[in-house]
């Protein structure tokens, strides 16, 4: 049976394909989803996940780039971008307390991420997350 975790691991593989230019995946998650064994509740949270993402996108990416200091946003690579993605949305519009969801991101990103990535999501979502606005904004 599937976890959330693995709910939120399929949501990104299907940002990464939609960020890659398959607009047309939405179309397809459902199946997808169903085939790595999501089904259910957990196939309807994820689904959840990836339409908030995708339609709160540019809001998502400007809170992102407004937290960068000394880096480009368009160098932020595809995979990280997208667990980076996830993790806002799910801070802005869940009540999901803000250290599990960095938790889950970094589980995601040891998982699907190079070996830098734990530590750059990690950085990222941590002062994203200390900004006491980040509730308010959803």
């Amino acid at each position: 049976m599937a976890t959330r975790t693995h709910a939120r691991e399929a949501v990104v593989v299907l940002l990464y394909a939609y960020s890659s230019g398959n607009t047309d995946i939405r179309k397809f998650a459902p199946m997808m989803l169903e085939q790595k064994k999501i089904k259910n509740m957990q196939l309807e949270f994820a689904l959840n996940l990836f339409d908030g993402v995708v339609s709160h996108l540019d809001d998502i990416d400007k809170i992102i780039i407004d937290s960068l200091k000394s880096w480009d946003f368009n160098r932020i690579g595809v995979i990280d971008k997208c667990i980076i993605r996830l993790g806002v949305y799910e801070m802005i519009f869940t009540n999901l307390d803000i250290p599990i969801i960095i938790n889950e991101a970094l589980e995601i990103s040891k998982i699907l991420g190079s070996d830098n990535t734990s530590r750059f999501v990690n950085g990222i979502l941590d002062s994203i997350g200390k900004n006491n606005n980040i509730r308010n904004k959803g």
